[in-house]
């Protein structure tokens, strides 16, 4: 079998005529006004959040990112999985970068073999969230109380612990995984690890 064979997909390719932003084919959200933006500002970069639906086959990861690191993009998160459709792959990423330098970047994308859809989520109404572990020192009972008491308040779960640690899961929007993270710098974060943004649109909209 050969792993580089393009897999017929279920899900059609983007038309043509599609709105643009930044460069972007984009869905843009319904309603009588534009939704406000989804993206932050970090420094003077905006942080465009896309979802590129890909080809299940072997190296399509490592073309997208290649586009991406040509044009000197900064990705502040990637996250990717299986859809709905087994052929097809879901793409989620988080890009740093200002518009002028986002201009031609869909088009790019829109070029290789294996890229289905690429959607800019800047104005669309999202339900997003991550997941993260975080492993603490936890050498005495005090302090596990406290660490414990940062968890109940934050809604997370306490998944594993040993006789110096205990690891954290977090799932929620990435602000609230960056404050759990800052509350918990006072004692010792010894691993950290963030899955990066998930979004679907919200209501029948197709993400």
């Amino acid at each position: 079998m050969n792993n580089n064979a393009i897999i017929a997909s279920n899900v059609p390719a983007q038309s043509e005529g599609l709105l643009v932003q930044n460069g972007v084919p984009t869905i843009i959200s319904s309603g009588p006004a534009p939704m406000p933006a989804v993206n932050a500002m970090s420094g003077t970069e905006k942080l465009h959040t896309i979802s590129i639906l890909v080809e299940n086959t072997a190296g399509v990861l490592a073309r997208v990112a290649h586009v991406f690191a040509r044009r000197g993009f900064n990705l502040e998160s990637l996250a990717v999985s299986r859809t709905e459709d087994h052929t097809v792959s879901r793409m989620t990423l988080v890009v740093a970068g200002d518009d002028e330098a986002f201009r031609q970047i869909g088009n790019q994308l829109l070029k290789l073999i294996d890229v289905i859809k690429v959607i800019d989520h800047t104005r669309d109404e999202l339900v997003g969230r991550e997941l993260a572990l975080i492993k603490v020192r936890a050498a005495d009972a005090a302090v596990r109380a406290e660490i414990a008491q940062i968890a109940q308040i934050f809604r997370c779960n306490i998944v594993d612990m040993s006789e110096d640690t205990l690891m954290i899961e977090v799932t929620g929007k990435s602000d609230k995984v960056d404050s759990i993270q800052r509350n918990l710098e006072r004692y010792e974060i010894l691993e950290l690890v963030r899955t990066g943004l998930i979004v679907l649109n919200r209501g029948v909209k197709q993400t």
